[in-house]
């Protein structure tokens, strides 16, 4: 008898309908011989609404309470899916992240798990009932109710199949696996059968929306084989697993981008120890996170310093630069908010030279300039202007062997 940990996200849930037929596709993992844990999200658009009544009350509505009332999104869903197993003649129980001790630390609006006491759910299991489990909640070591922050329910999930020992964790979202890239950008991508934890981890991190980033560093940690699944049509998905030996053939698994870059530049700075914490110093106490740096020394013993962020941090950032420019004598500050982020993923560059040279070859071609490159073992990722995307992520996808093949027509 295998042990499932199925999660629904709130379009999997979004309706009576769709709860409905969530129902009839846990009943038919029950009926295949599996335990099954169902972890659930808030119906479609009901954590936004919620918080919207908070921030119509007050913009700066108390951390806590927010998170009392953001909680009871889920606690719909799991009461309402119970009731439909029910009715269908199975033993099912609802439990929030309190009721089954997701412990969490106190960080209200993005807490982390701690620990679970995963007994109860187990006499539960081992009792034949279909344990419905809300997501992206848990409580701290005082009960207070805590959330985990968006997409939190993928976390529960995880973190609820590595304490039960799960076989698989099963994501059903509205997408049918993991792509080689956002098909809606490249018609002819391709799902992956499988991938691995680094290459899902460096995936989501650069920019795809399949899984939030935590729950794949918690399956990763804790070997949970997680699955990504269409809630409303059947296959297999996408398995993420370690590394096989196998896995070396393919030397790219898939092409990730992020829209939503700044860059940022100070010319003209004094060539001097320390002048690279003095530079973003004030902008990690700003809680600004930086990815990209590059640092260019020129023969005048002046240094320019460039890095990104976040669009959204772009004009917080350039007040501070411009700040750090005065204090230091700089020369000038300037910023590009049209700039885009073009990744390479694949545990295939450890044994595959030439990518880099491959992927840059092919931008060129493009007549598509380069204006940042950063490099991990298993990434390479480029900044460009924004109007390139589609044209970058096209060229590469092609490049690297990622289209699927085109069917014959008769």
């Amino acid at each position: 008898m295998a042990l499932i940990v199925q999660k629904y996200g709130g379009t999997s849930v979004g309706g009576i309908e769709r709860i409905e037929r969530v129902a009839e596709k846990v009943i038919a993992s029950y009926h295949q011989g599996n335990q099954v844990v169902v972890v659930v999200s808030a119906m479609s658009g009901e954590t936004n609404r919620l918080i919207d009544l908070a921030k119509a009350i007050d913009p700066r509505a108390d951390a806590r309470e927010l998170d009392v009332l953001m909680s009871t999104g889920e606690q719909v869903t799991i009461a309402l899916l119970s009731i439909a197993l029910i009715k269908r003649g199975y033993k099912a129980r609802s439990y929030t992240g309190s009721q089954v001790h997701i412990r969490t630390d106190s960080a209200y609006n993005k807490a982390r798990i701690m620990d679970i006491d995963a007994a109860r759910l187990k006499a539960d299991l081992d009792s034949g009932v279909i344990v419905v489990v809300a997501g992206f909640q848990g409580a701290d070591e005082h009960g207070n109710i805590t959330t985990l922050g968006r997409g939190g329910s993928d976390t529960s999930a995880v973190a609820l199949a590595a304490a039960l020992k799960a076989d698989e964790c099963q994501i059903y979202t509205d997408v049918d696996g993991v792509y080689t890239t956002d098909p809606r950008v490249v018609p002819q991508a391709r799902r992956l059968e499988r991938i691995t934890f680094e290459e899902m981890l460096e995936m989501a991190s650069l920019g795809s929306k399949v899984l939030q980033i935590r729950s794949v560093e918690f399956a990763g940690k804790y070997n949970v084989p997680l699955r990504v699944l269409s809630s409303f049509e059947e296959g297999r998905g996408t398995l993420i697993t370690y590394e096989e030996p196998n896995m070396e053939e393919a030397k790219i698994a898939g092409i990730a981008f992020n829209r939503d870059e700044a860059k940022l530049t100070i010319l003209g700075v004094p060539d001097q120890p320390g002048v690279a914490y003095r530079i973003l110093g004030p902008i990690g106490d700003a809680n600004i996170e930086v990815d990209m740096i590059i640092q260019n020394v020129g023969a005048d013993e002046t240094t320019d310093f460039t890095f990104t962020v976040h669009r959204n941090d772009y004009d917080k950032a350039m007040e501070i630069l411009k700040g750090v420019s005065r204090q230091l004598g700089a020369r000038e500050v300037n910023g590009d908010k049209k700039i885009i982020k073009i990744s390479l993923v694949g545990v295939g560059m450890r044994s595959h030279a030439g990518i880099a040279s491959a992927m840059f070859k092919t931008l060129a071609s493009e007549g598509i300039n380069i204006k940042m490159i950063s490099t991990s073992e298993i990434k390479i990722s480029v900044v460009v202007d924004e109007k390139y995307l589609e044209l970058g992520v096209r060229a590469l996808h092609t490049a690297f062997g990622l289209d699927q093949p085109v069917a014959a027509t008769a």
